[in-house]
């Protein structure tokens, strides 16, 4: 029987258009592929190993010809609308007191801070949750298996009795090695509300 249901943030509740944001990001850098360079920093900054400031100075270093702001809304460009009807299934879950619900998200600084300004009901959204982890909060990221064991241990799971929903495959198998449930849903064709239309899961 499920007793926790754990979700991912982005392309679960907020859409996130990855494919246009790194397109448009690789056109204003002027290179083609993102260099081990930028994806080590990227990371680092995930988990808040380093600051915002640390985060773009390297970035203003390295593309000189772009200033901060521009740099600033190009990592944000990812970051679309958070459809209200989500919420609203996210807060009947919450009433019915049926389950745990935990957030698991890989979410940076930049990204919280732009969801805080043009989410409107963000503390609304967080407020249903039991627990909610940011990757650069607690400085684990997915798909390590870390971050799995950490919150399983965190809130005493037992993993067969967790479901967690997240759109990236890496995740999902993570997640399956360690015989948590998970449903890995596809953006703009799935969404979070259908959760309990399946049959494949035991509720």
């Amino acid at each position: 029987m499920i007793k926790t249901l754990i979700f991912d943030f982005g392309n679960v509740f907020i859409n996130l258009d990855i494919e246009s944001a790194i397109k448009e990001t690789l056109k204003a850098f002027k290179i083609e592929a993102f260099t081990p360079d930028i994806i080590k920093i990227n990371n680092a900054y995930e988990v808040g190993a380093i600051s915002t400031d640390e985060f773009i100075d390297f970035y203003h270093n390295k593309f000189p010809s772009i200033d901060k702001p521009a740099l600033i809304n190009l990592w944000n460009l990812i970051l679309k609308d958070f459809p209200k009807h989500r919420l609203n299934f996210l807060k009947k879950l919450k009433a019915n007191h049926n389950y745990n619900l935990i957030l698991l998200s890989n979410t940076n600084a930049l990204h919280i801070n732009w969801i805080k300004k043009n989410v409107s009901f963000y503390n609304e959204f967080k407020n249903c949750f039991d627990v909610f982890y940011l990757s650069h909060e607690i400085h684990l990221r997915k798909p390590n298996k870390d971050i799995f064991d950490f919150v399983l241990s965190q809130n005493n799971l037992v993993a067969k009795e967790c479901l967690f929903i997240d759109d990236n495959a890496d995740n999902i198998k993570t997640a399956e090695a360690m015989n948590i449930n998970t449903w890995h849903i596809t953006p703009y064709k799935e969404d979070v509300t259908h959760l309990f239309s399946s049959k494949r899961y035991l509720f």
